[in-house]
C-alpha cells in the first residue's frame, strides 16, 4: 500500500477515514482536529473539536463555546485505531503540529509554522516522520525574513526621528499584533502602547495565558496630542480608513512577511513596511524538511509548485494537495 494510504487530502481538509475525523476543514464537521485559531484553519460549527487548550480559547472568543476536547503539548488521544498527538508549531498561541501513528507510520501535520523565537508561543518542535505534511506560504527563494530585531529597530528609529507624529502599526489581530508588543518590549520599550478596540480582546486572552504585553492603552477617544510619539496598533484594515485620520499625522506601517514584496507595500500606502512574519520562511521551510528526513512531503497550501520542486530535486518524494480554504493571511 502507499505511504500515508490511510489518509484522504481533500479540497475542504485532511479526512482520516478509519477515525471519522478532519484537521482543519474549512466545512463544519462532525469530528475536527484543529492545528491552531487562524480562521482559515478553525472554524465555528463543529460537533466535536480537538485542540490544544490555546486553541480552544481562542475558538471559544470568536465563535462562542466550543464542544471542545483540549489536548496538551506531548499528550495524545486515540481515535478510532489513531493514535493522534500534538507538539508546538512556533506559529500563534496554542499553535500546534498533529501527529499521526497507524499502521507502523508516522504523518505529521504541521499547520502554520515558523522557526524563529517568539515570545508570545511554544517552540516548534521538530518530530521525525515519514511523511511531512507542510505548508509553503512563503515558499520560495526571495522569502528569506531578516532578523527580527532589526525591524523593530527600524519601528523605534521612526518614532524617535519624528517625534510629533505616531507611528500606526498595522497587524494582523491573532498573533501579529502580539508579537509586535512583546518584540517591542524585549528591546527594552515600556511606554504605553496603544491599541484599536478590535485588538483589545485577543490582547487580553493573551495576557490570560501568560504572555506579558506591558501596559496597552485604547487608542479611540484619546485627544490628538496625547498620541504624538506614541506607537499605535490597529488591524491592516483600518491603517488607512476613517479611524486612522483623526491620529497625528501617523507614519504607516505594516508588519507582515508579505511586505518584502514592494508592490503590496505600496497598495496598502504602508511608509514603513516592516518585515516581520509568523510563517517559515523559504531556508526554514528547506532546513526543516532535511532535519526531519521524511520520506514523503506533502504541501498543503501556499506557493507549493517551488517546494515541490526542491524536494524532487533531493529525491524526496513531494506532492501538492490542492487543499482550497487557506488565505494569504496578512500573516
Amino acid at each position: 500500500m502507499a505511504l500515508g494510504s490511510w489518509l484522504t487530502p481533500d479540497p475542504s481538509g485532511i479526512y482520516l477515514p478509519d477515525a471519522d475525523a478532519w484537521i482543519d476543514p474549512s466545512k463544519p464537521v462532525a469530528r475536527a482536529i484543529i492545528t491552531h485559531g487562524h480562521a482559515d484553519h478553525a472554524r465555528g460549527g463543529h460537533g466535536e473539536v480537538w485542540a490544544t487548550p490555546g486553541t480552544l480559547a481562542i475558538m471559544a472568543a470568536r465563535y462562542g463555546p466550543q464542544n471542545g476536547h483540549p489536548v496538551g503539548y506531548g499528550e495524545s488521544i486515540t481515535l478510532g485505531p489513531i493514535e493522534v498527538g500534538f507538539v508546538p508549531a512556533g506559529h500563534v498561541l496554542g499553535s500546534a503540529q498533529v501527529v499521526l501513528d497507524h499502521a507502523g507510520e508516522r504523518i505529521v501535520v504541521s499547520g502554520d509554522y515558523k522557526r524563529r523565537p517568539d515570545p508570545t508561543c511554544t517552540p516548534f518542535q521538530p518530530v521525525p516522520c515519514d511523511v511531512f505534511i507542510t505548508e509553503a506560504t512563503f515558499g520560495l527563494p526571495v522569502f528569506r525574513h531578516p532578523e527580527t530585531t532589526d525591524e523593530i529597530d527600524k519601528l523605534l528609529a521612526a518614532l524617535r526621528a519624528e517625534p510629533e507624529r505616531c507611528v500606526l502599526v498595522g497587524a494582523y489581530a491573532l498573533g501579529k499584533a502580539q508579537r509586535v508588543i512583546t518584540e517591542l518590549r524585549a528591546m527594552g520599550f515600556d511606554d504605553p502602547i496603544y491599541i484599536h478596540g478590535a485588538l483589545q480582546a485577543l490582547c487580553d486572552l493573551y495576557a490570560q495565558h501568560g504572555v506579558e504585553l506591558g501596559e496597552l492603552r485604547p487608542a479611540t477617544g484619546v485627544p490628538k496630542k496625547e498620541l504624538e510619539g506614541r506607537i499605535i496598533l490597529c488591524p491592516p484594515g483600518a491603517l488607512n480608513d476613517r479611524w486612522s485620520r483623526r491620529l497625528p499625522d501617523p507614519i504607516t506601517a505594516m508588519a507582515s512577511g508579505w511586505m518584502r514584496v514592494r508592490q503590496r507595500a505600496r497598495q496598502r500606502n504602508v511608509e514603513l513596511p516592516l518585515i516581520l512574519s509568523d510563517h517559515a520562511d523559504w531556508d526554514e521551510l528547506t532546513r526543516t524538511i532535511e532535519e526531519l528526513a521524511p520520506r514523503e512531503v506533502w504541501v498543503t497550501h501556499g506557493r507549493e509548485d517551488a517546494l515541490v520542486h526542491w524536494c524532487r530535486l533531493r529525491q524526496i518524494r513531494a506532492r501538492a494537495l490542492d487543499l482550497s480554504g487557506f488565505e494569504d493571511e496578512d500573516d
